[in-house]
């Protein structure tokens, strides 16, 4: 790319850059993140306790994160002949070194890489998550899978409520029947993390919201700010009763009563205690405190104390300040593109999942989100070298636009075909050449 004077659009510089991401297959990505970070291949334990003495594990460890997250089986990937890649070795591997606890230790360094990435703190301070479900159909009759017309269609399924930082990486998933609302589970995800610290700001959609959610993230110290659908229509909530907001009257025609908060105020510092140390699940405490559809006392002063604050958000989004609706929309945006991404890589049976029982939707869906972190955190290093490299051949790159640049490119994926599972020989700590942004082929027209 000639050097040239006056910046690039951000249309052009994502379109340099993603041209200039080496062509790779979703095995080789694998293969590659595990040569960067080995913490990724110890974390993989034996459930036995014992070490492990197979030869070329990691090989085995990526071929068992390819064919689970895919959605492909061992046909496509196992080859007779290759120790590490026999069928009964994947088999073996997948059932004694694959289990919720490896694959969280085994995404906490992909968590804190991706932070030491400078393209990465320009999109963020990894201090921002956001919460969503993604919807999977499970044909076959499996514990979790409940039907739902909206979105199985016919079908039953489930739902991978799942969250991001602002820096594209996955932090942590649950499973949850594909039925219930996801403001039963949000707290439990948020505070499930792999690796990192807790979040200082929760961004979910409509389906995570509650007043009693509100009011349980506000009292764990962290800030919740969902995108609320129907805003005109929303309640707002006001503590003086006479008081006079002008044209906001009709929207706070909410009233708070503090002495509900004030007369429960010990049990909910036991509640937040409890929840804050792990003592017990935020989803047993928001069951306990509602009954037939009603909150319980504790559960209305806790929904009370949440309304203030759901109060304040709205304010604060129809605000002249666009800055807090931008942000919400941005970090909504990288979770839809993660979807977006998640559902090229999980192709094979056309998405559907058929285990049967927790266990193994947990284990694939796992899978899934380290094998996402792992092209996530590959785009990054990639894209972070284009724009050095650009910058370095005299062409200005703004600092806003580098801020737009998405992690969740995948022109440059293959996950279809022929799966090898041979790194090229490159000396260490280097990568792969980028490519000439000009020296487009016929499979470049799409970019």
């Amino acid at each position: 790319m000639k050097a040239i004077e006056e910046p690039p659009s951000l249309v052009d510089l994502r379109k340099h850059t993603t041209a200039m991401l080496p062509r790779v297959d979703l095995p080789e990505v694998i293969l590659e993140v595990m040569s960067w970070e080995p913490q990724l291949v110890e974390a993989f334990t034996a459930a036995s306790g014992g070490r492990s003495r197979l030869e070329d594990l990691p090989t085995s460890i990526a071929a068992c994160l390819a064919a689970h997250s895919m959605n492909v089986g061992y046909r496509p990937i196992a080859k007779t002949g290759v120790p590490a890649l026999e069928r009964s070795r994947l088999s073996h591997v997948f059932q004694n070194y694959f289990r919720p606890e490896t694959l969280s230790l085994a995404n906490a360094p992909l968590v804190a890489w991706q932070a030491g990435l400078p393209l990465a703190q320009a999109w963020g301070g990894g201090m921002v998550a956001a919460v969503d479900g993604m919807r999977f159909v499970v044909p076959v009759p499996a514990a979790f899978a409940r039907p739902n017309r909206k979105f199985f269609g016919s079908k039953r399924g489930m739902t991978w409520l799942n969250a991001i930082n602002d820096q594209g990486i996955g932090r942590g998933a649950k499973i949850v029947s594909g039925t219930v609302r996801d403001s039963l589970h949000m707290v439990d995800v948020i505070f499930g993390l792999d690796g990192g610290e807790l979040p200082e700001i929760v961004v979910s959609d409509t389906g995570s919201y509650s007043d009693l959610t509100f009011g349980l993230l506000e009292l764990l110290n962290i800030s919740y700010r969902p995108a609320l659908a129907d805003l005109p229509d929303q309640k707002g909530w006001r503590i003086d009763p006479g008081a006079d907001y002008g044209p906001l009257n009709t929207f706070a025609r909410g009233r708070i009563d503090l002495r509900k908060v004030q007369r429960m105020w010990p049990d909910i510092l036991r509640v937040i205690a409890s929840i804050y140390t792990g003592t017990v699940r935020a989803y047993d405490v928001v069951t306990m405190l509602q009954r037939e559809g009603h909150p319980t006392a504790l559960g209305e002063a806790i929904a009370t104390y949440g309304r203030i604050f759901k109060s304040l958000h709205i304010l604060a989004y129809i605000d002249v300040d666009e800055t807090y609706r931008r942000d919400i929309k941005h970090i909504r945006n990288l979770q839809e593109g993660r979807h977006a991404l998640a559902r090229k890589i999980c192709h094979g049976k056309k998405g559907e999942l058929y285990h049967r029982y927790e266990r193994g939707l947990e284990n694939q869906l796992g899978v899934l989100g380290l094998v996402l972190n792992c092209v996530v955190l590959w785009t990054t290093v990639y894209l972070d070298a284009a724009v050095r490299q650009l910058k370095a051949q005299g062409n200005p790159v703004r600092d806003e636009d580098m801020a737009r640049l998405s992690p969740f490119v995948n022109t440059q994926l293959g996950v279809h075909g022929a799966y090898t599972f041979i790194l090229p020989d490159l000396a260490p700590g280097a990568i792969r050449a980028l490519r000439d942004p000009h020296a487009l082929d016929a499979d470049d027209e799409e970019i």
